[in-house]
């Protein structure tokens, strides 16, 4: 690669990454700045997933859903980088159906791998002080609230397994980076992006960087990577509120 095209690779990444996961990794850790340094301690302190989901106003419902779907931009910039003539970038990162069911369940497995051990790690944060509480939104809304977090999670899975691995793997690998420095490079950026909800989920996202990191670099597909956070961040989303609804003595 010459120096011309190393530079344009550069500004490439940069840009993609300021309308996408870097950008909202920046104002991730402001948030856990601006957190350590108040009085109170992180363990006193609360933040909110999808707070408007609870809306009942259909207007509220609509915008907020064109509002997930217009956020997929990024997404399909990042894929658009790596189509290539005569090759579909869908193929080459796995973002595909041909292999659903092989798929579906190793994402299952990934989600027994990650998500327990991540609520694990949450709960010590939570019992240590240095984790905020995480709120999901209340369920009021019925059917329009679970439609919005459904969609939530959606763009949550595919803006950060595509971005995060897809296309930072592909782009960092033409750079002439090594496959572990691209796995805790990406871990790392993966873990400042969840910076505002403490120091439990920064370790916990760095964790699952590193698994999804390696995940990609043995068999090649982000759909795996996509279902597993889907379904993690369905059961954050819709799972913890209902069982807290349905059994509050317990949560």
């Amino acid at each position: 690669m010459t120096s011309a095209s190393r530079v344009r690779l550069g500004w490439e990444i940069g840009i993609v990454l300021a309308l996408s996961v870097g950008r909202s990794a920046f104002f991730s850790v402001l948030s856990f700045l601006q957190a350590i340094t108040r009085e109170e301690s992180l363990g006193a302190q609360s933040t909110a997933l999808n707070p408007g989901a609870a809306t009942v106003d259909p207007w509220s419902v609509v915008s907020q859903g064109f509002s997930q779907l217009f956020n997929l931009a990024p997404v399909a910039l990042a894929i658009y980088f790596l189509w290539e003539p005569g090759r579909s970038a869908l193929q080459r990162i796995g973002l595909d159906f041909r292999r659903f069911g092989k798929d579906a369940g190793t994402g299952i497995l990934l989600v027994l791998i990650i998500g327990v051990p991540g609520l694990g790690l949450y709960a010590l944060g939570r019992a240590l002080g240095i984790t905020v509480q995480v709120g999901a939104a209340p369920l009021d809304g019925a059917w329009t609230a679970i439609l919005l977090l459904t969609l939530a999670a959606l763009r949550a899975g595919l803006t950060e397994e595509v971005i995060f691995i897809g296309y930072l793997f592909d782009r960092l690998k033409r750079l002439g980076w090594g496959t572990w420095t691209i796995i805790l490079s990406t871990a790392a950026l993966r873990g400042l992006y969840h910076a505002y909800q403490g120091i439990g989920p920064i370790f916990g996202n760095i964790a699952m960087g590193i698994v999804f990191g390696w995940v990609y670099h043995r068999w090649g597909r982000v759909m795996p990577l996509v279902i597993a956070h889907v379904v993690i961040d369905l059961i954050a989303f819709i799972g913890y509120p209902l069982a807290a609804a349905w059994w509050p003595t317990l949560f």
